[in-house]
């Protein structure tokens, strides 16, 4: 596992031992009660970190609006104006994202460094491909990996210069390749805690086939400390993929179904079935893995490691634990058996 800086964020430490999930308002900065309404939803939906765009004056008053109503941290997203980040400190803001490619001067880093540090407030470098310096550009041609790890490093010592050092690092690009590269190759330059993304990645299917490629891949390389899958739509969305991300690498407890793909062996409904069983455990608080089968081939066959499960026969199905069949119920009823025999575990 790699070596991580423990970070404090509020009431979380970003070590490696535990992979947050976080998402993003996307509601007007000037419709507070909309931006609230939103936080409580996320928050709700399991999400762990919140950010918040700051694109103005105005918006600071979303930071004691939005945490007077929610309890995990909040983080303010900063671009341009450095006064915008001081006034998120004071304001009490948990965490601030600056932007190197367009925060401004040395003096600039150093004023918002100082009134984190004063605070106990991380600060996360946020490098975007679509917004590096032009020195770099120039230096590189286009936003490579090393380009984008340059423009991270220049800024990690810039704040260990104004004896700041609870940095959290990311380094996004909309390339899936690009961004498994940069965030390989600077988590071998430093220790500093990793947020993972796939910037821009699109609508749901688009977006949360690449996060699931470009996160996952990292995640199982043992690099990263929070994630947040973008999608254009509703956040909480972002917050389920995230989780469901998790889930597949055995990072997060909670109930991972596996189904097989049908054939013509399959004589029950089985692609509605599937979708009925896991919109009914989503949520469940259980680390166990439930399984939904065409037929007897697949399961209990090849489905034996799940700890429950069902396998579909001719306008029947029956219900197995591990490979032991436990019961035998008409279509339209195996659903409520199979939730039944899983509130039991």
């Amino acid at each position: 596992m790699r070596k991580v800086k423990p970070v404090k964020l509020k009431n979380l430490t970003l070590d490696g031992r535990h992979i947050y999930v976080q998402s993003m308002l996307n509601v007007p900065s000037g419709d507070v009660s909309g931006n609230v309404a939103q936080a409580k939803a996320l928050e709700a939906a399991g999400c762990e970190i919140i950010r918040v765009s700051i694109p103005d004056a105005a918006a600071l008053e979303l930071i004691p609006a939005i945490k007077s109503e929610i309890s995990v941290p909040l983080v303010a997203d900063i671009h341009f104006d450095y006064r915008l980040a001081l006034g998120a400190a004071e304001r009490g803001i948990d965490k601030i994202r600056i932007n190197p490619g367009n925060i401004g001067s040395t003096e600039r880093v150093k004023a918002v460094a100082d009134a984190c540090k004063k605070r106990g407030i991380p600060i996360r470098i946020g490098v975007n491909s679509g917004s590096l310096e032009k020195s770099l550009l120039e230096k590189y041609g286009s936003p490579t990996a090393e380009a984008l790890c340059e423009s991270a490093m220049g800024e990690i010592r810039e704040l260990e210069r104004c004896d700041f050092d609870d940095i959290v690092v990311s380094l996004k690009s909309s390339d899936v390749r690009r961004t498994i590269e940069a965030y390989r190759l600077i988590s071998e330059m430093t220790d500093h805690p990793l947020h993972l993304g796939v910037t821009e990645a699109g609508t749901y299917k688009a977006g949360l086939i690449k996060s699931a490629i470009g996160i996952g891949s990292l995640l199982a390389d043992g690099i990263g400390e929070t994630i947040r899958v973008s999608l254009t739509d509703d956040p909480v969305k972002e917050v389920e993929a995230g989780y469901d991300i998790l889930r597949a690498l055995g990072l997060t407890k909670g109930v991972k179904i596996v189904s097989c793909p049908t054939c013509g062996r399959t004589k029950i409904d089985l692609i509605s079935l599937a979708h009925r069983v896991e919109e009914a455990v989503k949520g469940l608080d259980k680390d166990i893995t439930v399984a939904v089968m065409g037929c007897v081939v697949n399961g209990p066959g090849e489905a034996k490691e799940a700890d429950i499960g069902l396998a579909g026969g001719d306008g029947c199905a029956v219900i197995f634990k591990k490979d032991e069949i436990i019961g035998k119920f008409p279509e339209e009823e195996a659903l409520g058996a199979l939730l039944r025999e899983i509130d039991k575990l």
